[in-house]
């Protein structure tokens, strides 16, 4: 978030718009954290800053305790970025999107690329090469996955039941989202975090990760001279 915060001081006159939603069922005692963390200097030390030490967010950052955000744009991981013009309307879809390269040895990808793409878009705005035509936007927003709106309603109904206060039948629901759509590290990543993930669920997110032996655990960008 902090580097999302030096975007927007720096194209926020070019009528840019910067959100940030922390995808977490149990809310501020989950994402409060990150939040405060992100009001600290880029090269200040990680520890819990004192109100005097911390920068202002002036960019809007959101709680979405429902995972809304992911279930309406199709979002399978974080962090996911997505282009909405003047007019309300979808131009760029969801992407990965790191503003810089603190964590490029896990992920592999350069930030310089999608930043520029971004900082295009803020000057030229629907003349930009990075906009989507709507036939291109038709075939991304497509959903691939013909069970995923099954899973989403099945982690939807986990989450209901976690915070009513029964885990172990939350457990058989996210399991289940888990099984329809497989591609979604955001259901595994939250439903791991709800609970035990090693007792409950038999692995963790580091082991699943692993398991990958080095294929990406996100979709692919569709930026211009970038490899898959």
């Amino acid at each position: 978030m902090p580097g999302w915060q030096a975007i927007y001081e720096e194209l926020k006159d070019k009528n840019l718009e910067i959100i940030t939603v922390a995808e977490d069922t149990r809310g501020a005692q989950d994402a409060g954290p990150w939040m405060t963390a992100a009001m600290l200097p880029m090269d200040a030390p990680v520890r819990s800053p004192a109100p005097s030490e911390r920068i202002r967010l002036t960019h809007t950052a959101l709680i979405d305790q429902e995972h809304l955000v992911s279930k309406l744009y199709i979002m399978v991981n974080v962090p996911t970025a997505v282009w909405i013009n003047e007019q309300g309307r979808v131009v760029r879809p969801n992407e990965t999107a790191y503003v810089d390269d603190r964590l490029k040895h896990i992920h592999g990808l350069e930030s310089v690329p999608y930043i520029a793409a971004l900082r295009d878009w803020a000057e030229k705005g629907e003349r930009s090469a990075y906009v989507f035509s709507e036939e291109r936007l038709r075939e991304r927003l497509a959903d691939q996955n013909p069970d995923s709106a099954l899973a989403a309603a099945e982690f939807g109904l986990g989450q209901h039941l976690y915070r009513t206060g029964y885990l172990s039948e939350a457990i058989l629901h996210f399991k289940k989202a888990q099984r329809l759509n497989p591609e979604s590290w955001n259901y595994k990543r939250q439903a791991w975090l709800l609970s035990d993930a090693r007792r409950d669920y038999g692995t963790t997110f580091r082991e699943e990760v692993a398991k990958l032996n080095g294929k990406r655990y996100y979709p692919a960008r569709d930026l211009p001279g970038e490899t898959a």
